[in-house]
Order: structure tokens, then sequence, then C-alpha cells
């Protein structure tokens, strides 16, 4: 199962979520006043949209992520290279460096992502 599609304001929302959780709704309600400026309506909107995807249980009037941060910045992650590289990893490393220099760090951290690949085959 892929994991949902979270917008942007969603994915703030869920900082907070994920922050705080498990967390009354009306707590959760005041965090989002204070932290998105957002009314009490618009927080259980938001609450009911993310409940009805699956990324997050709405139970006893208490809020928990289904969808933890790590899974949801991956799919994030994988839609932005499908959408604007074609799939393509390489495309999407090859820009993102974009003749930037890396330094001895950063290319031995790259290189043991590519030898654990590698190994994983």
């Amino acid at each position: 199962m892929s994991t949902p599609k979270i917008n942007h304001s969603e994915f703030k929302f869920c900082e907070i979520l994920w922050a705080n959780e498990p967390i009354s709704s009306i707590e959760l309600v005041k965090l989002c006043k204070e932290q998105l400026e957002w009314s009490k309506s618009t927080t259980y909107t938001i609450i009911k949209r993310l409940s009805d995807r699956g990324v997050v249980k709405f139970e006893d009037k208490t809020v928990t992520s289904l969808v933890s941060k790590e899974e949801a910045c991956k799919a994030e992650s994988i839609a932005v290279v499908d959408r604007n590289f074609a799939g393509s990893l390489p495309g999407f490393v090859a820009t993102f460096v974009g003749g930037r220099q890396l330094s001895e760090e950063e290319l031995d951290e790259l290189q043991a992502i590519i030898d654990e690949c590698r190994k994983d085959k």
C-alpha cells in the first residue's frame, strides 16, 4: 500500500501532530491556532480529510498519526523525482548537485549509500 499524498499545509499540521502525539483534538486545535493561525473548523476539516485518507486516526477525541514523518518525506521525494525527472534518480542528483563542490564527507556519505544499495541487490 502506498503512502497517501500529503500537501504542504497538511504536512505542517502533521509536524505539529508528530511532535505531540497522541494528542487530544482540543489541544491540537489550540496548537494549530497558535502555530498555523487556523480556526477550529479548519483544524477539524484537516483531521477529517487526513483521517479519510488513512494518514491519521481520530478516535475517542484523540488524534494519532498512521503515517510517520519519514514515510511522508520518502513518498514526497519519490513524487518529486517522478514528476520532475521522469523517475530518473541520477537526473535528480545531477540537477541537485548542479556544479556545486561537494565536500569529501558528502561524497563519502553518497558513496556509502550507493555501496549499501549495491549490497542489498
